[in-house]
């Protein structure tokens, strides 16, 4: 049997540390004169207790991790800091119950950004700022996950990147501490330079702190129903630049902090990125200048374009026009380029374009051998042999969403959800994309109408794709549970 001792130890600790986040938004609201501050600090009492009764119960069992505890820490975490998150929004404004609570911390936690609140306007300032600390904690362990867990887990092919100087096999939490130190501070670094900006563009100050949480955790949570349309002009390119930031691999810039430019651009996944970036962005413009009647100000069309499409494709979800307007080629790009995502080791969402340069080697080297079955084509990216258990990790990895994905739809159609409804819903869950289209959605783009088995589902969906579907579906097994 696995000793989970270890376990609920390190995810007691994180726990007491989401806890204590909860006085920053408590104190927002005492100093706005909102009485909701009482229960985010009742919230916050409760929770930093609880937790810190199951540090003491187990901190005789701190260690190292075993692989079969690091695949039980990374799936537990994501379950376990939803339940603390929702607290403050059931205890208090806007009092959600359980399922809806649930769904808006997992939604945060993820930095899905999907929302069941259908009045974010009328929300204390606090609570709003809460879910944008969830966006933005969320985003920084999931970089953490990336870097030190899922290669030693070998999971989706990440055991590619144990070559990046952060091999953690046999000593995974005093190396996973360092990194995440590391990470913070490159994480809140650009956090606060994002936030300087937005004032810059004539935000508020608390509105500039909570869109550079959500905006470098790529996460897309507003404290507006109109979401990024509330400032539309030179805001849009400063969120432009950092959610393409966000979505670059992080180790990249520690290397750069450190002195080191060169590998930001050297790297393969780098390039492909603002390529695809590129290549969307430039496929809707000429769409929109071709069909749409009025070209008056091409300038707006091209800044409209650029923060859309990237807020898709990094899986951020701000929005700030109606896309669906724009006609079904620019619609089908945009989705296609959801399903693609961000580079790996970012806070970016989806598949991610690791996974696509190693599939498409893999399908190219196929042909070759069709065309000359007696040759060997080793493969390769970016100068590194692609050793075979990267490439069947990776295949198995496009399986599981790809079935996961029908299967989520199918389950959501089966709630009574409008077909439409349905097939957006699964997409912008297991990408963990953020906005939802269909007859049910409210004026924000709010799914409070949905029946709580659709949440529930949606809910599994954005757990299962923030954390690689495989290292969830693991636990699964009974075999892994015999150690």
């Amino acid at each position: 049997m696995i000793d989970i001792r270890p376990v609920a130890h390190t995810i007691g600790r994180i726990s007491v540390a989401l806890g204590a986040m909860m006085l920053f938004p408590a104190v927002i609201d005492y100093n706005a004169g909102d009485p909701n501050w009482i229960r985010m600090a009742q919230s916050s009492v409760l929770v930093v207790v609880l937790s810190w009764l199951v540090v003491a119960a187990t901190a005789s069992s701190r260690g190292n991790l075993t692989i079969e505890q690091s695949f039980l820490l990374t799936s537990g975490l994501w379950l376990v800091l939803p339940l603390i998150g929702a607290v403050p929004l059931m205890l208090g404004a806007p009092g959600l119950n359980f399922t809806d609570a649930f769904f808006e911390s997992m939604s945060g936690l993820t930095t899905t950004g999907t929302t069941v609140i259908p009045k974010l306007d009328d929300l204390p300032p606090g609570t709003n700022m809460w879910r944008a600390i969830l966006q933005w904690s969320g985003g920084l362990g999931i970089v953490v996950v990336a870097m030190v867990f899922l290669p030693v887990m070998k999971v989706g092919g990440m055991q590619f990147f144990r070559s990046e100087g952060f091999d953690t096999l046999g000593k995974v939490l005093p190396r996973a501490g360092q990194i995440a130190a590391e990470m913070t501070w490159i994480y809140l670094g650009i956090t606060v330079i994002c936030a300087l900006l937005y004032v810059v563009t004539g935000m508020s100050a608390y509105d500039a702190v909570l869109h550079a949480l959500t905006t470098c955790s790529t996460g897309g949570f507003s404290n507006y129903d109109a979401s990024f349309g509330a400032f539309i002009g030179p805001a849009e390119w400063v969120a432009t630049l950092f959610m393409i930031l966000a979505s670059l691999p992080f180790v990249r810039m520690l290397q750069a902090i450190r002195g080191d430019l060169a590998p930001i651009w050297r790297d393969s996944q780098v390039r492909t990125y603002i390529r695809w970036l590129a290549y969307a962005i430039g496929v809707i413009i000429i769409y929109r200048l071709a069909y749409m009647h009025d070209v008056s100000n091409p300038w707006d069309i091209l800044r409209e374009t650029v923060f859309n499409v990237i807020t898709v494709f990094s899986g951020t979800g701000f929005a700030s026009t109606n896309v669906l307007q724009w006609g079904h080629l620019p619609f089908a790009v945009l989705f296609c380029a959801a399903l693609i995502g961000g580079c790996t080791g970012s806070t970016g969402c989806s598949v991610k374009i690791f996974r696509y340069q190693v599939l498409f080697q893999a399908i190219r080297a196929q042909i070759r051998r069709m065309q000359s079955p007696h040759r060997l084509y080793p493969l390769r990216l970016a100068g590194k042999r692609l050793e075979k258990d990267v490439v069947d990790s990776v295949m198995t990895f496009f399986t599981m969403f790809v079935l996961s994905f029908g299967l989520l739809i199918v389950g959501l159609a089966l709630t009574g959800l409008h077909p439409k409804t349905a097939l957006t819903a699964a997409w912008t869950a297991i990408a963990n994309v953020g906005p939802v289209w269909g007859p049910e959605i409210t004026s924000n783009g709010s799914i409070q109408r949905f029946p709580d088995a659709a949440k529930w589902l949606m809910s599994f969906g954005m757990y299962l794709g923030r954390l690689e579907l495989i290292s969830v579906l693991v636990l699964l097994l009974p075999r892994f549970w015999r150690g």
